[in-house]
């Protein structure tokens, strides 16, 4: 069965794709839970209008993205991990830790889906993540993972 996403979904595809799923996940869960519509050929033409009409909203958040940028630019995150006598942290760090820390400390929302890490972070240090606002406005912050 052939939907289009209207939301992002893990393991499935991205918003406003056309993807190919079995016909008991499209119709009992995914078109029920509004995430998805059948990509009939009525759908298929609206799904072009939803593109442009979120195309023209995120070029109108390109000048909030270059502010957020400009602000979280020279700053350091501080993300507190427990750690062993070596310096390794039990787990490692994440882009949903990096968020929820960016959202305590400089009080912003950057989604979890927006965060790069170079490598994985599994002991304590300096480290740089890659934040993909936009298309057009990506920064690298840093971050320092301490014991607590």
């Amino acid at each position: 069965m052939d939907i289009i996403l209207l939301q992002n979904l893990d393991k499935v595809g991205e918003k406003y794709d056309v993807v190919t799923v079995k016909n008991g996940y499209g119709r009992n869960y995914l078109i029920p839970q509004g995430l998805a519509l059948i990509a009939n050929d009525t759908n298929t033409r609206r799904l072009e209008d939803l593109r442009r009409r979120q195309a023209a909203k995120e070029s109108k958040m390109v000048g909030v993205y270059q502010q957020m940028a400009s602000d979280l630019k020279g700053k350091s995150l501080k993300i507190v991990a427990k750690a062993g006598t070596s310096g390794k942290i039990f787990g490692s760090v994440t882009s949903i830790q990096i968020s929820q820390a960016i959202k305590e400390q400089f009080d912003m929302e950057v989604s979890r889906k927006k965060i790069e890490l170079k490598k994985e972070v599994k002991e304590l240090g300096n480290y740089q993540a890659t934040l993909t606002l936009h298309a057009d406005v990506v920064t690298e912050l840093d971050f320092e993972v301490i014991t607590g």
